[in-house]
């Protein structure tokens, strides 16, 4: 099993029976009951398929999305080991947004008007021709750092050079859209899904909304003017109709869907698709989950359509503390802030061991997460339950 961090454990432990491997995990995770992680490599497919046999693993629930593009789910299959997760096929809806483009256009599912690039210098004189701001992405996987909002021309121009110079030849440039975005999971099994409670978070490095944009600096959830009413109709609009293309098209989705959602004057319209669980919004959605998250998978694979039991007198709130220079490059080493308050939840992320100690390794290092039954929203005052 590979999860991104502490808090996306805890749900699994209401079983006491349970025993949850995580690979390769950090060294907070050990802190936790009963879970333990192990020193395999998330792409060693071999090694972990022999691992959860071994251990007579009951099932392997992907949390990366680099496993998931290259195969895991496939791999693991043929050697008949329960699995939970996306076949690399389906995977492609985040691996390959030319790919998620192409089954929303065939699930009439609303999203941005784009053009797709393999050359420079036709992606350049495209941006030359379009009104600002412009939407820049990688066509493939890019660790959250893949999307460049470009408010000037110079902008688009490095941003298309950027993306271009990289690992990557392929690039989408979109149009912007203004509105209120949200972030819906499902976890589904073909078309058989459940729904988790809606939850925003904030991409830009800075305060107001403004600098780069990175992988997740916060998040909170519920989100009050995201109504249940909104909620379903992106059901109803986006989640089962691409659900269901996946199943005409003989790929059906299995495992965590992200869908990345804004809602505008003319509807709402999906931003991108992810096929697992996001950070940070994570660690402020699962928290909420009453039921055991390990049985609703469970239920899922033998064909029952669980029943999922949410609170529903709380918000979750949770900020991210990241390297110093991060998203540009990571200071690793550094010591970890001592956190002794007992009325939040950290979640540990970009950190290894060394010499006895934890330390800081990667971009965003641990999220903060705290709950009061009222959140207070820009121009809004106070909101309560």
């Amino acid at each position: 099993m590979a999860v991104a961090n502490t808090s996306s454990l805890k749900r699994w432990q209401k079983n006491k029976q349970r025993h949850v491997f995580v690979a390769p995990g950090n060294p907070k995770m050990a802190d936790l009951p009963r879970v333990e992680p192990i020193s395999i490599d998330e792409l060693a497919f071999s090694t972990l398929a022999d691992f959860a046999n071994s251990h007579q693993v009951t099932c392997t629930v992907v949390g990366p999305e680099q496993p998931l593009s290259k195969g895991i789910v496939d791999y693991f299959e043929a050697r008949q080991l329960p699995i939970f997760g996306p076949n690399q096929v389906a995977a492609q809806l985040e691996s390959s947004k030319t790919f998620a483009k192409q089954m929303m256009a065939v699930s009439g599912v609303p999203t941005a008007q784009y053009q797709e690039f393999d050359n420079q210098t036709a992606a350049l004189q495209y941006v030359s021709q379009q009104a600002l701001p412009l939407v820049i992405k990688a066509d493939g996987l890019a660790s959250g750092k893949g999307v460049i909002i470009a408010d000037t021309k110079n902008a688009a121009e490095q941003a298309v050079a950027q993306l271009m110079a990289g690992p990557q030849s392929k690039l989408l440039i979109e149009d912007y859209l203004v509105g209120e975005e949200f972030s819906l999971f499902a976890l589904v099994d073909g078309t058989r899904f459940i729904t988790m409670p809606v939850a925003q978070d904030h991409k830009r490095l800075e305060d107001g909304d403004l600098g780069p944009n990175t992988g997740g600096m916060g998040a909170y959830s519920p989100v009050p003017h995201i109504t249940e009413a909104l909620k379903q109709e992106a059901v109803q609009e986006v989640v089962m109709p691409i659900l269901k293309t996946m199943v005409d098209q003989k790929t059906p989705f299995r495992g965590f869907l992200y869908a990345g959602l804004i809602k505008t004057t003319s509807g709402i319209k999906v931003i991108e698709f992810n096929v697992r669980m996001g950070d940070p919004e994570t660690q402020v959605v699962l928290p909420q989950l009453q039921s055991d998250l390990g049985e609703l998978i469970l239920q899922l694979k033998r064909g029952q359509q669980p029943v999922a039991k949410w609170q529903t007198d709380q918000y979750y709130l949770g900020t991210v503390v990241a390297s110093r220079d991060y998203p540009r490059q990571a200071v690793n080493g550094r010591p970890l802030p001592n956190i002794q308050a007992t009325d939040v939840q950290v979640s540990f992320a970009g950190v290894v061991e060394e010499n006895g100690q934890v330390v800081s390794h990667g971009g965003r290092v641990l999220m903060v997460t705290a709950t009061a039954a009222t959140i207070r929203l820009p121009n809004s005052g106070s909101i309560r339950f």
